[in-house]
C-alpha cells in the first residue's frame, strides 16, 4: 500500500513527488517531508506517512523534526554571517574572544580549526550525562580545560556533537546572546521560519517521533562487535558523549527524543525544524528568499573553500566528507547538486543545503533512520540535478 503524499511542486518539477514517494517503499511506518526552492520560490513542498509511528499520528504541513547535524550548517550559517559583518574572523585564535580556551596547550586553535574539524576535541574526555549536556556551562567548561586528543591543525576527526559547543561558545562571546538567541534574531523571525536551537515548550507538541530503522541496527551491531574491548572508541564518545546518548543516538524516550534534549540548545546536532524552514534557510543564503539574503557571494566563497578532507585521526571507512568552514561539502559520502553545493547532512538520513549555481534551497527530513548507505534524499538529489539539467538546455 502506497503512502499517501500531501503538498505539490511547481511546473517541470512533479517528477520530484514520485521519487520523494518512491523513498517510502520497504519503509513501514515512517514519516517524511520535503521542500525545494529555485531562484528563492518553491518549487516543491511535500509531506507523508506518520509523524509518531505509536498512534499514527499523520505528518502534515506543520510537522517539525529533530534535524540531528543539519544544525552544524545552520550553526556554520551564523558564523559566517558574523564573519561578513566584520565581528569574527576564521583565522583568528579561539582565545581572542574566549580566554579561558586557552587551557592545555590550545591557546593557537582558530576560530577555522574549530569549525572544519581540526581542534583535537572532537570527544569528552570526561563520561557526560544528560543532566551534563542540558547544561551548556558545564560543556563549555570542559571542553575549554580539555586536552586536545591529538596536535590541533595537524589531522581532523568528526566533532559530532562538540562542535556545537565550541562554535557556539565563540558566537556567544562575540555576540553576547546564546546561538539559539541569535539564530532567532537573525534567520528565523525575519523569514518566519519554523527553526529552533532550542525548540520551546508551545513547539514541541509539533515534533516527529524518531525510531531507529533495521539498517542503522545492524550497523550499530556491527561496529559494536568489531570495537576492541578495553579501548576508548573516540568515534563512538563523540556521538554518546559516553552516557548521555545511545549509539543510535535515540530510543523511544532517550536520546533526541527526549524533550530535555529538544529543549537545550545543542548546535551541534539538536536544532528542530520543518523542511519547509530549512529550505527557506538554504535558499536565502544564495539567493533573496522571502525578502532576506543572509550571505552575500563573497562571504559564501570564502565560506566554503575546502579546510578539511581525507582520512581523519581515528580511521573509519572511505568515503570520508569534506568541510569548509562548518558547512560540508560535496564529496562521495554526500555528493549534493555539484561543486558548487554546501550544507550538512544528519545522523538517519536528514539533508539540507544550498547550491549557488542554481540558488537551490534543499531539505528533506523523515523520522525512520537508516545508516549512512541510505539512498532516500540522494534519490531526490539525483532527480533534482537532472531536472535543472533539462532545464538548462532548453
Amino acid at each position: 500500500m502506497s503512502t499517501r503524499i500531501e503538498g505539490g511542486t511547481a511546473p517541470g518539477f512533479a517528477s520530484l513527488a514520485d521519487v520523494f514517494s518512491a523513498a517510502f517503499t520497504g519503509h513501514d511506518g515512517m514519516g517524511a517531508a520535503l521542500s525545494v526552492r529555485v531562484a528563492g520560490e518553491t518549487v516543491a513542498d511535500l509531506w507523508g506517512g506518520p509523524a509518531d509511528a505509536r498512534d499514527r499520528s499523520p505528518w502534515t504541513e506543520e510537522t517539525t523534526s529533530v534535524i540531528f547535524s543539519c544544525t552544524k550548517g545552520l550553526t556554520s550559517i551564523l558564523a559566517a554571517r558574523l564573519v561578513q559583518d566584520g565581528l569574527l574572523d576564521y583565522q583568528a585564535p579561539v582565545v581572542a574572544h574566549w580566554p579561558e580556551f586557552a587551557a592545555a596547550g590550545k591557546e593557537g586553535i582558530t576560530v577555522a580549526d574549530l569549525l572544519a574539524h581540526r581542534s583535537g576535541l572532537s570527544a569528552p574526555r570526561a563520561l557526560l550525562s544528560v543532566e551534563d549536556v542540558i547544561d551548556w556551562d558545564v560543556v563549555t567548561g570542559l571542553l575549554a580545560a580539555q586536552e586536545p586528543l591529538w596536535t590541533p591543525g595537524e589531522g581532523h576527526a568528526y566533532h559530532a556533537l562538540t562542535h556545537g559547543w565550541l562554535a557556539g561558545e565563540v558566537i556567544r562571546r562575540v555576540t553576547g546572546r546564546t546561538v539559539g538567541q541569535y539564530f532567532d534574531e537573525l534567520i528565523a523571525a525575519p523569514l518566519h521560519a519554523d527553526a529552533w536551537i532550542g525548540l520551546p515548550d508551545a513547539a514541541r507538541h509539533r515534533v516527529a517521533h524518531l525510531r531507529v530503522g533495521a539498517s542503522l541496527t545492524a550497523f550499530v551491531a556491527r561496529q559494536a562487535a568489531a570495537r576492541p574491548a578495553g579501548e576508548v572508541d573516540w568515534s563512538e564518545r563523540a556521538m554518546t558523549l559516553g552516557n548521555a546518548f545511545p549509539t543510535e543516538l535515540v530510543n523511544d524516550e532517550r536520546g533526541f527524543n527526549d524533550p530535555r534534549i529538544q529543549a537545550a540548545e545543542l548546535p551541534g546536532a539538536g536544532g528542530i525544524a520543518s523542511a519547509r524552514a530549512l529550505a527557506a534557510i538554504w535558499s536565502s543564503t544564495v539567493a533573496e528568499t522571502d525578502g532576506v539574503r543572509l550571505l552575500n557571494a563573497d562571504t559564501v566563497a570564502d565560506a566554503i573553500r575546502p579546510r578539511t578532507e581525507g582520512t581523519p585521526v581515528f580511521g573509519g571507512q572511505p568515503p570520508f566528507p569534506r568541510w569548509g568552514m562548518g558547512f560540508q561539502l560535496p564529496s562521495l559520502a554526500r555528493e549534493y547538486l555539484g561543486p558548487a553545493s554546501f550544507g550538512h547532512d544528519g545522523a538517519g538520513g536528514q539533508v539540507a543545503f544550498a547550491d549557488v549555481t542554481h540558488q537551490v534551497g534543499f531539505a528533506f527530513l523523515t523520522n525512520l533512520m537508516e545508516a549512512g548507505d541510505d539512498h532516500r534524499a540522494t534519490a531526490i538529489v539525483d532527480e533534482l540535478r537532472r531536472i535543472l539539467r533539462r532545464s538548462a538546455h532548453r
